[in-house]
């Protein structure tokens, strides 16, 4: 396939492919992108290389969205596993759900700072390296995304009396 042949076919079919896309998966763009990487690779080009595409995407889609639910699932069962939305044994009990959903709707950098030391154990060092910053800088963005987490929650700070 010619680099015109290849470009004729993203300037005609990238944007209805990625509507296609969407009904399965949540970065349709990806799919999309790799579809067309693959169609590139292909020896010999298919015979109707736009249904072709079509078929890819379809189950690049379908895979990914597989992938995502096995991913939520998984981390939905490692949150409950680890005890982090248990009742504390005195009786005061968090809501599972609301904590979940406080998680979510933090902006994406505290979630993922949150994330990678409860749940992945990963040091403040580790953390900055992870998203470029010192140390220090991850654990005050953390220590903020707790203070967000408490005050969604409605939950005070059990070292705070």
């Amino acid at each position: 396939m010619t680099p015109e042949m290849l470009a004729n076919l993203i300037s005609a079919h990238a944007a209805p492919l990625v509507l296609f896309a969407r009904q399965w998966c949540a970065l349709p763009d990806d799919v999309v992108q790799e579809a067309f990487v693959q169609l590139h690779l292909q020896q010999p080009p298919p015979d109707d290389p736009v249904a072709w595409l079509y078929r890819v995407v379809r189950n690049r889609a379908v895979s990914a969205s597989r992938s995502d639910r096995r991913r939520r699932d998984r981390e939905s069962r490692r949150a409950v596993d680890a005890g982090w939305f248990q009742p504390a044994p005195d009786g005061d009990r968090l809501d599972r759900i609301a904590a979940m959903d406080a998680l979510q709707e933090l902006p994406l950098p505290e979630r993922e700072i949150i994330i990678a030391h409860l749940w992945g154990g990963l040091t403040f060092a580790q953390i900055g390296g992870l998203v470029d910053c010192s140390a220090a800088t991850a654990f005050r963005r953390y220590q903020t995304a707790l203070q967000q987490l408490r005050t969604r929650l409605g939950v005070s700070c059990p070292n705070s009396n």
